[in-house]
């Protein structure tokens, strides 16, 4: 069993930044894909960013690339989603998830889930 837990969400205003933390524990870390999901009130749950373990290859949405970017430290056990020019359509509740199999951009493919942390972009 593998826990995630998210910190350093918050409200920032637009164009600022805010750095998102992952902590996993319960297994090892450094086999497994990760990636950055977020659900907007009324809306389906997206994916935002993701890195492959097997070779580091890294994606983003569309609608973050240029402004997120992805990191891991493997040694801490902890994935990064730092967020700049951040928009007020980037307010949302943001997850962190882990794919012991599959590297994808789809929810249904992750094995496990953070509880959430909100972000809110006020303009």
């Amino acid at each position: 069993q593998v826990q995630l837990v998210e910190s350093g969400g918050g409200s920032v205003q637009t164009g600022g930044s805010l750095r998102l933390s992952c902590g996993a524990s319960g297994r090892t870390f450094s086999d497994m894909h990760m990636a950055w999901f977020r659900q907007a009130p009324g809306k389906e749950r997206e994916f935002v960013a993701g890195r492959r373990w097997t070779d580091g290859y890294t994606s983003y949405a569309d609608s973050v690339r240029g402004r997120f970017t992805i990191s891991r430290d493997n040694a801490k056990n902890t994935v990064y989603l730092q967020m700049d020019s951040l928009k007020p359509e980037d307010t949302a509740v943001y997850y962190c998830a882990a794919a012991t199999i599959y590297y994808s951009t789809t929810p249904r493919l992750y094995d496990y889930w953070g509880q959430g942390t909100q972000v809110t972009v006020s303009s």
